[in-house]
């Protein structure tokens, strides 16, 4: 009874492994000959006289042995050889030299054999799907996966995609404002595909600029159909994008098709991305009009490139220059990313303006290079404007020591008082 029980168990075994994989026919034949040949090595020493024959739509397998007639007296091998006054037994009309392939079956294995060929068995389908689940994902690097959140932990949550595939979204990987329920459905893009000692692990990103670009695809048919290209995308995850878009079709405006009527387009997009602020700007490869355009929504009075620098020098008007910088410097920042240029602002002064004021960068013999950037990044670069700027605005938005600014309004107040001393 025990013998046939495990007989049964067995073929439950290929049951399930028939129905509950992925895996196509002639695989899962190989596979599970493997199997059985696995077992028969280790029981016998050799699988090489052994023929298997898997049946995979019923369920079932057969194992035939072949072995040479030989002699009574001959008989040197068991598992290879058979007697003449044995093989005569079943059949008396074989002779010494003929080959008699008798059928093996699995309750003669014992319940250890069996043991090991259902393990065997399940590591071959384990190790089989962690190759499917590899080759599935490493194709999909790039696209957009929905998946439902399984777990969350600390420094990571655990997905399930619809075929039952464990994702990874690292806490890195999310945006700052993402907060998550188990059974929420989450969309993200699959960043990488990491496989250690042939352990796959799925990797998603949901601020990867590559997300950002597959959502305007999936809701700009005009860029999905190819009229529209983006061509360069910076992202402050959750905060703010700048995204460079172009048609090669004078009659579509590149701009208004990605924001849609009334931002109808871009308000989904703005959505998933937990409300970070997307601004849409018409590429070209004129690369100072192209910055000008990125420093959107400031107006930029003039230019001077520095092109094997990568490096430009923007001057704005006064009230010009806190847009060009944006809130914590943020707008610069992206213009600086989407252009790859480093870019430096400069407040424009006019000739009288300007023989009175002096830029804060001629007094870095006497303030501190870093001190004189954290004031420029509040949009103020000149010693005049630091002059008539509140104190206490100094230390909190240049997030300065007190000791330090009274220090850099000593030495701005010393210059103009020994000028009106001359």
């Amino acid at each position: 009874m025990a013998k046939k029980e495990a007989t049964i168990n067995l073929i439950d075994t290929f049951s399930e492994f028939k129905e509950g994989k992925n895996i196509d026919r002639a695989t899962m034949v190989s596979v599970l000959e493997e199997s059985f040949r696995s077992v028969l090595a280790k029981m016998f020493g050799t699988d090489e006289n052994f023929s298997v024959i898997v049946n995979p739509d019923k369920g079932d397998f057969e194992i035939w042995r072949n072995r040479v007639v030989v002699a009574d007296d001959d008989l040197k091998y068991p598992n290879q050889q058979i007697t003449l006054s044995e093989v005569h037994k079943f059949d008396a009309s074989y002779e010494v030299g003929e080959e008699y392939a008798d059928r093996v079956y699995l309750e003669d294995f014992g319940r250890r054999a069996i043991l090991t060929l259902r393990q065997t068995l399940q590591a071959k389908i384990m190790e089989l799907e962690k190759d499917n689940l590899y080759s599935k994902f490493v194709d999909k690097i790039g696209t957009i996966v929905n998946a439902e959140v399984y777990q969350i932990w600390k420094k990571e949550a655990l997905l399930l995609d619809e075929e039952k595939s464990e994702l990874i979204l690292p806490k890195h990987e999310q945006i700052p404002s993402d907060y998550f329920h188990k059974g929420e459905i989450v969309r993200a893009v699959v960043e990488r595909v990491e496989n250690r000692n042939n352990n796959p692990r799925i990797v998603l990103s949901r601020t990867s600029p590559t997300f950002l670009q597959r959502l305007f695809e999936q809701e700009v048919p005009e860029i999905n159909d190819g009229l529209i290209t983006i061509r360069k995308i910076a992202r402050i995850p959750g905060e703010r994008a700048k995204i460079a878009v172009e048609s090669y079709d004078d009659r579509i405006d590149p701009v208004g098709a990605c924001v849609g009527m009334k931002g109808m387009r871009i308000h989904g997009i703005v959505r998933e991305l937990r409300n970070e602020n997307i601004d849409v700007i018409h590429y070209t490869n004129n690369i100072q009009l192209f910055i000008q355009r990125a420093l959107s929504p400031a107006k930029v009075s003039s230019i001077v490139m520095y092109e094997e620098e990568k490096r430009a020098e923007v001057y704005l008007k006064p009230e010009e220059v806190s847009l060009a910088i944006g809130k914590g410097g943020m707008n610069i920042k992206l213009a600086s990313m989407l252009t790859e240029y480093t870019i430096d602002v400069y407040r424009e002064l006019d000739e009288a303006t300007q023989e009175e004021d002096i830029y804060l960068d001629e007094f870095s013999d006497e303030i501190d290079q870093w001190v004189i950037d954290a004031i420029k990044a509040i949009g103020i670069d000149t010693a005049k404007g630091v002059l008539n700027t509140p104190r206490e605005r100094l230390i909190e938005k240049a997030d300065l020591e007190e000791d330090t600014v009274d220090e850099v309004i000593r030495i701005l107040r010393a210059e103009f008082e020994e000028e009106e001393e001359e």
